[in-house]
């Protein structure tokens, strides 16, 4: 598997929803689902869809959350 950070990450910005599986710790199916129901955008190249690793980021950014004795809170920035 690789690993994945912003200075060794694999020298593109776009990357399969195979690879976003793996950079976001789910499996390629989840992923191209998430696609299909609008939780991620994508970039359209002939019939491939790739993935931008900043949406990615973004997503994972705007999903974070801090659990609490009330419950679980989203994270404040």
């Amino acid at each position: 598997m690789k690993q994945w950070n912003k200075t060794t990450g694999p020298g593109k910005r776009l990357i399969s929803i195979r690879e976003a599986g793996e950079y976001l710790s789910r499996s390629p199916w989840t992923v191209a689902e998430m696609v299909r129901t609008g939780k991620l955008p994508y970039v359209r190249d002939g019939k491939r869809k790739l993935l931008d690793l900043r949406d990615l980021d973004a997503w994972i950014d705007g999903n974070k959350f801090i659990e609490h004795d009330t419950g679980a809170l989203p994270c404040q920035k």
